[in-house]
């Protein structure tokens, strides 16, 4: 497969994806909602998603903590596919090309929306990088809720329709528990060899049985809130019926997880970023046929 392919590791796009999808669509009925500022924004997130993929690459490889002893899907910087430099400049290129496209954004939004894109860059390149980063101090299953949860779905929904909602609040959680799951399964795999390395993420720190109950809390407590939104008023009943089928999903998925470790976890790390977009798409689709 084409290095630059694996680097920017397609199968973690529907973690920028899904929460996007999701707050755009639920500002559908915006009286100022367009489909280019749906476009942008979605653009924006894929290429801050594939940033923060490449540091993770150059950055695990440059602190030594990719070694031969990693047991996860091949990195092209420790796997010697491409040269670290080459890895650095594409960091910057995607970043640079985030800000070029949330430029149009930044213009749209005001000073809310510059502060989130700061914050974005910078959770960017301080996931992996920097003198304090969050990956390797127990922080990546919450940077992925914040980013990857409540500014992608919050954020987008505020571009569309110019302030926020409670259901925004709620949906931004629940997919960023499901992305923070995507984190943790990550992290759960790698326990042994992160703690060689002296990454202390979170699963290494409280270790694989610890790990399975946060997972499966991180599974279904998306599925308590949008029913819990539904009780109170804040989310509509289709698109809660719909979202709620992929509890099957998730049920097979903690089934899996809970007798599962090591290098077997690598496809239900796959299979939870699916989670996130059928999640995502059958709430989006409930939206669009009320």
């Amino acid at each position: 497969m084409n290095p630059w392919i694996l680097a920017i590791r397609p199968r973690t796009l529907p973690a920028a994806i899904g929460p996007l999808l999701v707050g755009n669509t639920l500002a559908l009925q915006s009286e100022q909602f367009t489909w280019l500022i749906a476009c942008t924004s979605m653009l924006c997130a894929i290429l801050l998603q594939i940033a923060v993929n490449l540091a993770n690459d150059y950055f695990d490889f440059k602190s030594g903590i990719d070694t031969e002893e990693r047991i996860g899907p091949l990195r092209v910087t420790q796997g010697g596919l491409l040269p670290p430099h080459k890895v650095r400049n594409a960091i910057f290129i995607s970043l640079a090309l985030a800000l070029v496209v949330g430029s149009y954004l930044i213009y749209h939004g005001g000073w809310p929306i510059a502060i989130l894109a700061a914050a974005s860059i910078l959770g960017a390149l301080g996931y992996s990088g920097g003198p304090y980063p969050l990956a390797s101090n127990g922080l990546g299953e919450v940077a992925a809720f914040i980013f990857f949860g409540l500014v992608a779905v919050v954020g987008s929904y505020y571009l569309q329709a110019g302030d926020t909602s409670t259901a925004a609040w709620i949906l931004g959680s629940a997919i960023g528990f499901l992305n923070a799951a995507i984190m943790l399964v990550n992290n759960t795999r790698d326990i042994q060899t992160d703690i060689k390395a002296g990454k202390n993420t979170l699963a290494a720190h409280i270790g694989e049985g610890q790990a399975r109950v946060l997972y499966q809390a991180f599974l279904f407590l998306p599925f308590a809130l949008i029913i819990g939104g539904f009780i109170l008023g804040f989310l509509p009943g289709l698109p809660v019926l719909l979202a709620g089928l992929s509890l099957i999903l998730a049920r097979k998925l903690n089934s899996e997880f809970s007798k599962t470790s090591g290098e077997a976890l690598n496809p239900i790390l796959g299979s939870t970023a699916k989670l996130t977009m059928i999640f995502s798409g059958l709430f989006s689709i409930g939206l669009i046929l009320l």
